[in-house]
């Protein structure tokens, strides 16, 4: 799952906008009898497929704003908002893609990708193809790359939960609580924001944000693009969204690649994902502390574990008294130093900007870490990205309504796992006092039909802890895992590891899954 600190930071994800309720709607009302017909959702999704198959995808150069170039186009497909009144509102999907530099003989459809979230556009990864990105230059020639924005995100019908300008202010309070005062103030935040959500958004969307509906959304656009089978790669939280549309869809699948895996029992959606997303950044921000010790001849940041550690509290503390610029306080610096443990690309430069703000260079943390004051509106938003994002966890499962079990679990985890617990507690509190019905999750499992799905995940990820994987290659029969040992990059498939880069090539190519799991050594580790 790639995170965004709701309520208390600055957030990483883009996508988009304002209030959400016309959107959901405009354009696509049916008025009469047939509007108010209520079928199963099977039967809705059945019936939205058909149609957009019929239509198809009418694809043309993007809009100027997106910033996605020729040879990518765009396109939209229209879903109902709710599957069980599928001639009843609907919205419009953004779509895009870019097409297979192969042979018709080498070409094997398309290949859809969800990077994860909730929350997360798709819309960048047709320009690996049109860019010819080296990893993906086999598997471009067979495949036309597609990408599209989920429901509510960013150029697909948007919500919104709050103002994107009260979004953007900095600094916000530290996350990490001193006082019971300073809970009290969390909780009053977070149960404004559960309500923001639906006045902004509206109970008919809002009801509707779930990843089963996002599936469906996904078999939909399958569909349009006149293909009877879907190939797919899914990161993050796309993992489940896969393992979802696998439950539901099983015969519909052809080749699927989840990386990064979440783990999809009910018991774990999401508010036990959360809590072991704790314990995992805690280990994830050690092995970078460790690799900032190792180096400090270049950074000059400790040589120690303990000194690292010392000097990044030295840090928190002496922004919470005064903020960086005026703007950057812990909330914000935690927003800019979590980049480490997602992904060890980003160490050098994480370690860079801390040893050059320490030996003076004041504007380094702030171009780093200060929120962008342009980032107020539009389908650039990353408010939009921290709407989807709780709307989707909070209205797919039920959560704790009790404080008390809140501050009891976050409080004894924060004891040992102080660096996420926290701000990862208050940014999924609003589903405590979630406006909507809460849903039952899907019971994920490999049924009749399904073929075999490559799942690759390393060991110490500190988004979707490896016990995802193994829980969910367990729970889809015949699938196949294979591991990064000692590596803990959130994301694997785009990363230089011959071992993996070739089983995802044969797997997309060819069909071709090994005989038994893999474990595959780490992708070089980085150097300053």
């Amino acid at each position: 799952m790639r995170r965004t600190i709701v309520l208390v930071s600055t957030g990483a994800l883009i996508a988009g906008v304002v209030a959400a309720a016309p959107a959901a709607t405009a354009g696509s009302a049916h008025h009469g009898r047939q509007s108010a017909v209520t079928v199963p959702e099977s039967a809705g999704v059945a019936i939205a497929a058909a149609n957009a198959r019929r239509t198809g995808i009418s694809w043309a150069d993007c809009p100027a704003g997106w910033g996605l170039a020729t040879p990518v186009q765009c396109g939209w497909v229209t879903v109902p908002v709710d599957y069980r009144k599928p001639f009843g509102a609907t919205i419009k999907l953004a779509v895009d893609r870019a097409v297979a530099t192969g042979t018709k003989a080498e070409h094997q459809g398309s290949l859809i990708y969800n990077p994860g979230g909730p929350g997360g556009s798709g819309l960048r990864f047709p320009v690996r193809l049109a860019t010819g990105a080296a990893l993906w230059t086999k598997t471009a020639k067979a495949y036309d790359f597609v990408g599209f924005d989920p429901r509510g995100v960013g150029h697909s019908a948007p919500i919104s939960c709050e103002d994107p300008a009260d979004y953007a202010q900095a600094p916000k309070a530290d996350p990490v609580p001193d006082t019971d005062a300073d809970k009290q103030a969390q909780r009053k935040l977070a149960a404004e924001y559960a309500a923001g959500c639906l006045e902004r958004t509206g109970a008919a969307m809002l009801s509707q944000m779930t990843t089963p509906n996002t599936a469906r959304d996904l078999d939909v656009i399958r569909a349009a693009l006149r293909e009877d089978k879907l190939n797919y790669l899914g990161v993050s939280y796309g993992t489940y969204l896969g393992s979802v549309y696998a439950t539901l869809f099983p015969t519909h699948v052809r080749r699927m690649i989840i990386d990064s895996v979440v783990n999809p029992s009910r018991d774990q959606i999401w508010y036990r994902n959360n809590l072991d997303q704790d314990i995992a950044f805690e280990g994830r921000w050690n092995d970078w502390e460790t690799w900032v010790a190792k180096y400090d001849s270049v950074y000059h940041l400790g040589s120690t574990v303990a000194q690292v550690e010392s000097k990044w509290e030295a840090l928190r503390a002496a922004a919470k008294a005064h903020p960086i610029g005026g703007v950057v306080g812990p909330n914000e610096l935690l927003g800019f130093f979590q980049n480490a443990p997602y992904y060890d690309s980003t160490w050098a430069t994480v370690a860079g900007v801390w040893s050059a703000y320490e030996g003076g260079d004041t504007q380094a943390m702030l171009d780093a870490a200060a929120p962008d004051p342009s980032d107020t509106a539009g389908n650039t938003s990353g408010e939009n990205g921290n709407a989807v994002y709780t709307a989707v966890e909070c209205t797919d499962a039920q959560w704790p309504t009790s404080w008390h079990k809140w501050d009891r679990d976050n409080t004894a985890l924060n004891a040992q796992y102080p660096f996420l617990t926290w701000s990862n507690a208050w940014m999924n509190l609003p589903c405590a006092t979630w406006p909507v019905k809460q849903q039952t999750p899907v019971d994920v499992r490999g049924h009749r039909g399904l073929p075999g799905v490559l799942i690759v995940q390393s060991t110490r990820d500190a988004a979707t802890p490896y016990t995802g994987a193994l829980e969910t290659h367990r729970r889809l029969t015949g699938s196949r895992l294979v591991t990064e040992q000692g590596a803990g990059s959130h994301g694997v498939t785009n990363l230089v590891n011959p071992c993996i880069n070739s089983r995802v090539d044969d797997y997309l190519l060819h069909g071709t899954l090994d005989p038994q799991d893999v474990v595959c050594g780490p992708h070089a580790t980085p150097v300053p």
